[in-house]
């Protein structure tokens, strides 16, 4: 079970923009092999950080309009949100302590 939740393009603003604490959006589609593998990754950081953080997924496939929005060319591509801005970026299947240390860096 995941413990992300899933966003598309009408959810993003009230979701991801207007959420109180930093949120962490994995930009993914179900095709994408790195995607999958980075999944347990995304979601061990969700149970990490529970309550300082949170964690959406948006499907590039089903929502390319938020996507296109934040230069999202390729996936899996993980960005952090603080007070409706993107203020971090990692692409690809990282190690989690390369995941924890970005979202480490945007929580009080």
């Amino acid at each position: 079970m995941s413990n992300s939740l899933p966003v598309n393009d009408s959810t993003f603003d009230s979701e991801v923009l207007k959420a109180s604490t930093p949120v962490l959006v994995d930009f993914w589609a179900p095709w994408c092999g790195p995607c999958r593998a980075v999944a347990p990754t995304v979601d061990a950081i969700a149970a990490e950080f529970t309550g300082k953080l949170k964690v959406v997924k948006l499907n590039t496939d089903e929502s390319g309009e938020v996507a296109m929005k934040y230069g999202v060319t390729s996936i899996p591509t993980l960005m952090v949100f603080k007070n409706g801005d993107a203020v971090d970026r990692m692409l690809g299947n990282r190690p989690k302590s390369d995941l924890a240390a970005m979202v480490s860096r945007h929580i009080e």
